[in-house]
C-alpha cells in the first residue's frame, strides 16, 4: 500500500492583479516499515476527548523506530527510508520533541498520516558480504584481502557479485561499515569478529553471522538456504597483539 500526500506550491503570476496559480505536486515518498501495532496512546484515566492532541506522522515514527528502537547510525536510517540524511535528521528532530511534548504534557499522541511508502517485511532484496582472502572466508574480518558482495533475487539465488577492496585501517576503525551500507547490504557472513565490530554493523543496519568457514559464494548459499547461525563467539588473543585475552573489537 502507498500513501501519498500533497503539497499546495503557491506561484505568484504577471497578471497585475497579482493573483496566485495553486499547483500541487507530490511530495517524495519516505519508505517506512508495515505500519504500528497502535495509532493512539493517552495518559491512564483519561478520555481522549478531553486531551488537548499530537498527531506523529508514519515517517516520524519510523524514525524513531530505526534510531532509538534499532539504534541506527542516522546515515543508515537516512537509506532505509529513502532520503538523505539531512532529511532524516529534520524527520527524527521533529518526532523526538512531538513524543516528549505528548509524555511531558500529558497530551494523547496519534499516529497517522505522512508521505509514505509502506513496505512489507522481507520485501527489500538482501545483499551478502563475506571478508574474503583467496576465495576463502577470511577468518580475521578486520585483516581480510578483500570483501565479497553477493545480491540475491527474490528467490533468493545469487543474481550478482561484486569485489569491494578492504579500506585502509583495522576493521570498525575503518569506514567499511558504512561503504557496505551505502552499497545497500544487509547481511555480513563471516569467520571471526570482535563484539565491537559486531555493534557498528548493527549500528549501519548490517545482521551478522559469525563462525562460517569455506568458499564465500557457498557459505552465503548456505545462509540464502537457512542453514547458518551466529556463533554468538567474539574472537579473542589471536596472534596480533591480544595476549591478554580481552575481545578484539576489530578481527
Amino acid at each position: 500500500m502507498t500513501l501519498l500526500a500533497y503539497a499546495h506550491i503557491v506561484r505568484p503570476t504577471n497578471e497585475p492583479s497579482r493573483r496566485s496559480v495553486v499547483t500541487a505536486r507530490p511530495l517524495n515518498e519516505r519508505r517506512v516499515r508495515c505500519g504500528v501495532s497502535a495509532r493512539a496512546f493517552k495518559p491512564a484515566g483519561v478520555q481522549g476527548r478531553a486531551l488537548a492532541e499530537v498527531v506523529l506522522s508514519l515517517d516520524e515514527a519510523e524514525s524513531i523506530r530505526l534510531a532509538d528502537l534499532d539504534g541506527l547510525y542516522q546515515e543508515a536510517a537516512a537509506l532505509r527510508m529513502a532520503v538523505s540524511r539531512q532529511t532524516f535528521g529534520r524527520i527524527v528532530e521533529s518526532a523526538r520533541r512531538k513524543v516528549a511534548d505528548a509524555i511531558i504534557n500529558g497530551k494523547l499522541l496519534r499516529i497517522e498520516g505522512g508521505e509514505v511508502a509502506i513496505h512489507e517485511e522481507g520485501e527489500q532484496l538482501m545483499k551478502v558480504a563475506v571478508p574474503a582472502r583467496e576465495g576463502q572466508v577470511d577468518e580475521h574480518f578486520g585483516h581480510c584481502e578483500h570483501f565479497m558482495v553477493y545480491a540475491l533475487d527474490e528467490g533468493r539465488q545469487i543474481a550478482s557479485e561484486e569485489s569491494v577492496d578492504s579500506p585502509e585501517g583495522c576493521g570498525c576503525k575503518s569506514d567499511i561499515a558504512g561503504i557496505l551500507s551505502r552499497m545497500g547490504v544487509t547481511h555480513m557472513v563471516a569467520g571471526n569478529m570482535g563484539e565491537g565490530a559486531v555493534r557498528i554493523m548493527h549500528a549501519h543496519g548490517i545482521e551478522v553471522i559469525r563462525g562460517v568457514s569455506g568458499g564465500t559464494r557457498e557459505a552465503v548459499e548456505r545462509f540464502s538456504a537457512g542453514s547458518l547461525e551466529d556463533s554468538g563467539t567474539a574472537c579473542v588473543g589471536h596472534a596480533h597483539g591480544h595476549h591478554d585475552g580481552k575481545d578484539c573489537d576489530h578481527h
